[in-house]
């Protein structure tokens, strides 16, 4: 059983890597390469980047709206393979309209892997005792983000940006058949669920609001560095041929955050946790805009790698603590204000970059958006506070 739950952990990673780590997060990347070729604005990346976050945010809302429960490791794996051609595509075509539909599928996929990875991952640690090894599976988009940074320079160098992107799509089929294998949802696993689950006193279910808000703030800020980071520091004498390296570091300080925030909040509660984590990102995305320096952007990428995810797992995980009878549903509607959020934060800072040519405003702005978030967080903190010690979680 233990080595099932293991390598069923191990699927549940994998499908995150390749439908978040590459098929979603890749772009950022690979986003210079494209433009030293093609020396399209930084109002078309912009546009290119939320066709996959329009996409994304409908994925959102149809995965957590649809009664997709009897069959979400099917419809897991359909959207994993649209993910895998999606981005197979990009390195097949120049038309700026083929980009924005195939990042727009793109982004729908992404959002159903997400969601319903999620749901089956999440469902399934529960009835085993093991909530605790949430953190181990989101941490399958910075492992992912890592992965596509270490293989970008040398595909890039053997095959330019066109075999970059069809290059990690035959990555992502090969650890595909591994998710085939190991991703599956026994009969018997959803009766047990409520059986066997013991969950912490959170916020009242009325608290919601709030999470969902500072959620959709978040995904506004962040996706402006989740973006462009790589394309700001491109452009400084700093990282004009090892920008990539940039995009390593999120990676890899994104592995271990979404576990080491998981911890932090049965310490501390979810509600503080996930205020701290915003307030540090926020201090990272501004880091930059005042201080260019290599130091800087590797301190920010640092920042902005152990938060990001971790921030999601927080938010999505309190969120189907305060919801846990459709847990599918919670997290659908999280993660559809969330890509509201992104889909409108690359065009704003897109046109702003352009209009002002440089990034300093635009990341300002989104460092500001985030600690809004953080701080609209701040009355929740009272109901962990009062419930401390009257209920213990498994």
């Amino acid at each position: 059983m233990k080595k099932q739950s293991f390598l069923f952990l191990i699927g549940g990673i994998l499908s995150l890597i390749i439908a978040m780590g590459i098929g979603r997060f890749a772009y950022t990347p690979i986003l210079p390469l494209m433009q030293k070729d093609l020396s399209f604005s930084n109002t078309v990346a912009g546009y290119i980047a939320s066709s996959n976050y329009a996409g994304y945010l409908l994925g959102a809302i149809l995965g957590g709206a649809l009664p997709l429960k009897k069959y979400r490791v099917i419809i897991l794996k359909i959207s994993l393979i649209i993910s895998i051609l999606t981005t197979a595509l990009m390195g097949l075509t120049y038309s700026h309209f083929l980009w924005y539909v195939l990042r727009f599928l793109s982004g729908v996929s992404s959002a159903y892997v997400l969601v319903l990875a999620s749901g089956i991952v999440l469902d399934k640690l529960a009835v085993i005792s093991k909530t605790s090894w949430s953190g181990l599976f989101y941490g399958g988009v910075g492992l992912g983000i890592f992965l596509s940074s270490l293989f970008i320079p040398t595909l890039n160098r053997l095959f330019q940006w066109e075999g970059t992107w069809i290059g990690l799509a035959i990555v992502s089929g090969i650890l595909a058949s591994f998710v085939w294998i190991w991703l599956d949802e026994a009969p018997n696993d959803l009766e047990m669920k409520n059986k066997q689950e013991i969950f912490a006193l959170v916020p009242p279910t009325k608290w919601l609001l709030w999470l969902t808000i500072a959620y959709g703030l978040e995904g506004l800020g962040y996706i402006v560095t989740g973006t462009f980071i790589v394309s700001i520091a491109e452009k400084t004498s700093y990282f004009q041929k090892d920008a990539t390296l940039v995009w390593m570091m999120v990676g890899l300080a994104a592995i271990p955050s979404c576990l080491i925030w998981s911890v932090l909040s049965k310490k501390c509660g979810h509600v503080k946790s996930l205020v701290l984590a915003m307030a540090l990102q926020s201090l990272g995305m501004a880091m930059p805009a005042f201080w260019i320096s290599k130091t800087s952007f590797i301190i920010s990428a640092l920042l902005f790698g152990a938060t990001f995810m971790g921030i999601t797992t927080l938010a999505t995980t309190l969120g189907r603590h305060m919801n846990p009878s459709n847990s599918s549903r919670t997290i659908g509607i999280l993660t559809a204000i969330y890509a509201f959020g992104q889909l409108i934060g690359p065009i704003l800072a897109g046109v702003l970059s352009s209009f002002t040519h440089n990034f300093t405003t635009a990341l300002i702005g989104a460092s500001s958006v985030v600690l809004i978030g953080a701080g609209m967080l701040l009355n929740g903190i009272q109901f962990e506070k009062k419930s401390k010690g009257i209920l213990i979680s498994k």
